[in-house]
C-alpha cells in the first residue's frame, strides 16, 4: 500500500503587514506519496517557494494542517520543529548556503555533530564520497566550484538519510552542463534511496524528470498532477 508522507490541508499564508501585506498561500490542499518525485512550477510571484518552505518546515501556515511523515507541523514548538526537520527533510537551495570558513567535510558533518549524530565525520567522508568529492574532502567553498559546491550541499542534505528532499531551483546558479550532472545527481540519489523529493524549479525539462507536477499560480494549486480538483472546497 502507497504511503502518503506530506498532506496539507486549507493552508493559508499571508506576509508583510497591513498595506504590505501579501496573500502567498491560499487554502491549499496536497497530498505526497512516500518515493515520489514531484515538480513545483508556476511563474515568479505564484507561491511556489513559499509553499516549499511551508514544506520545509521553514515557514509557519498562518491557518491549516502540515502533515510530513506522519508527524503534524503547525503543533510543533520552534525547538521541537528544528529537530523534526533535522532528521526528516533534506534542503538543497540554489545558492549552496556553506559556512565559508569551513571545509567540505565540516560543511556536512558539523550539522550532524550538532544533532548528536554517531560518527558525523564519517557519515560526512562517505555521503561526499557518494556524490563525487572524495577527493576534495579538506577544500574550502571558494576552492570548489559552483557545481562541486552544490554537490557538498547535496551531501549535506542527504546525510541524516531524510524522509524527504527539498529542492529550491538546485540548478539555478549553475551553467547548463553542470546544472544537468546536478539534476542527474539528484533524480539518481532519490530513487537509489526511495526518498520523497520535491523540487521547485523554472525549468520545465527539469521538471519534466519528476513523476509529477504541481502547477502553482496566484497562491494556489491550479493543477496537483493527480488529476484530483485542482482547487477544493472544505465541507461544512
Amino acid at each position: 500500500m502507497t504511503k502518503t508522507i506530506i498532506t496539507l490541508r486549507k493552508a493559508d499564508l499571508t506576509l508583510g503587514s497591513a498595506a504590505a501585506s501579501v496573500h502567498v498561500l491560499k487554502s491549499m490542499y496536497l497530498d505526497v506519496d512516500a518515493g515520489e518525485a514531484v515538480g513545483i512550477v508556476g511563474p515568479s510571484g505564484s507561491g511556489k517557494s513559499t509553499l516549499l518552505m511551508v514544506l520545509a518546515g521553514l515557514e509557519r501556515l498562518d491557518s491549516g494542517e502540515i502533515v510530513i511523515n506522519g508527524q503534524a507541523l503547525h503543533n510543533l514548538s520552534e525547538d521541537a520543529l528544528a529537530d523534526f526537520r533535522g532528521r526528516n527533510i533534506g534542503i538543497v537551495f540554489q545558492s549552496f548556503h556553506l559556512i565559508a570558513n569551513m571545509t567540505a567535510l565540516e560543511n556536512v558533518a558539523v550539522p550532524l555533530e550538532l544533532a548528536n549524530a554517531k560518527d558525523p565525520f564519517e557519515i560526512a567522508r562517505r555521503e561526499l564520497t557518494a556524490v563525487g568529492l572524495g577527493e576534495r574532502l579538506h577544500h574550502y567553498p571558494g576552492q570548489l566550484s559552483g557545481g562541486e559546491q552544490q554537490r557538498v550541499a547535496i551531501a549535506r542534505a542527504l546525510a541524516p538519510s531524510p524522509a524527504v528532499l527539498i529542492a529550491d531551483e538546485p540548478t539555478g546558479n549553475l551553467d547548463t552542463e553542470t546544472g544537468r550532472q546536478i539534476a542527474d545527481l539528484l533524480f539518481s540519489k532519490q530513487a537509489e534511496r526511495g526518498m520523497t523529493m520535491i523540487l521547485v524549479t523554472h525549468d520545465i525539462s527539469l521538471a519534466a524528470r519528476c513523476s509529477r507536477q504541481i502547477r502553482v499560480r496566484s497562491g494556489e494549486i491550479i493543477d496537483d498532477g493527480a488529476g484530483a480538483p485542482a482547487v477544493q472546497v472544505a465541507s461544512v
